[in-house]
């Protein structure tokens, strides 16, 4: 922009050290590396037991998303309750547990119970303590030594199936969604006028003698 008139002559700073504001990322093969390494050591310190533990199966939140299932935090008290165990035993097998989370749903409460109780069948449970006597549910020598270590206990599944590709029928086509929700609408807002009116119709139909018997029932 040229100047014009006796104004302050602009000084433009455009000389800057820009080479301080870089951040270079050439560490990212090594960072990769190590976290692969730091993830081996801690499986191999946690063998033979699941890396991870067992999480419920949660719906995402929000209309868009709750069509999809993911790994929660933890198992409510009530589903562990359910699958015959309690918080305090879960917590040393390898269960997550949640205090604070609530089932809203029979249906999500029972794939969870369903979990759990797949995950004690597959279960090999080692003791606690080297003596001759095993404690009930406990494994013996002979199934100790199948156990082989996985990292996810049971992943989480989606159960709606993926939907094809096809052709749009013709009744879809002429479906009209806009008028079918408004309509949908209108009918839940005006239906306690609409029951009130049918009401009123008929009382006026009703013979007078029914009407007299109706009101001394009510007295």
């Amino acid at each position: 922009m040229a100047i014009k008139a006796n104004n302050m002559i602009p000084s433009g700073h455009f000389h800057k050290d820009w080479q301080r504001f870089i951040k270079t990322w050439f560490q990212q093969t090594g960072k990769k590396t190590r976290r692969r390494v730091t993830r081996n050591r801690k499986a191999a310190r946690k063998a033979p037991k699941p890396v991870k533990l067992l999480r419920p199966a949660v719906r995402c939140p929000s209309i868009r998303y709750n069509t999809r299932l993911r790994p929660g935090r933890g198992f409510t008290l009530d589903e562990i309750r359910r699958a015959g165990l309690n918080a305090k035993f879960a917590k040393t097998i390898g269960i997550a547990v949640d205090f604070r989370r609530r089932n809203k749903s029979v249906e999500a409460m029972l794939i969870n119970v369903q979990r759990l109780k797949e995950y004690m069948s597959k279960l090999i449970l080692f003791p606690t303590k080297r003596c001759k006597k095993l404690k009930k549910g406990e494994a013996v020598e002979s199934e100790r030594k199948l156990a082989s270590q996985v990292v996810v206990p049971i992943p989480v599944k989606q159960t709606l199936p993926k939907l094809k590709a096809r052709v749009i029928t013709d009744d879809e086509l002429n479906f009209k969604c806009y008028a079918a929700l408004r309509s949908a609408w209108a009918e839940a807002k005006f239906i306690g006028i609409k029951m009130k009116k049918l009401k009123e119709a008929s009382e006026i139909e009703m013979p007078p003698s029914e009407k007299m018997k109706k009101r001394k029932r009510r007295h």
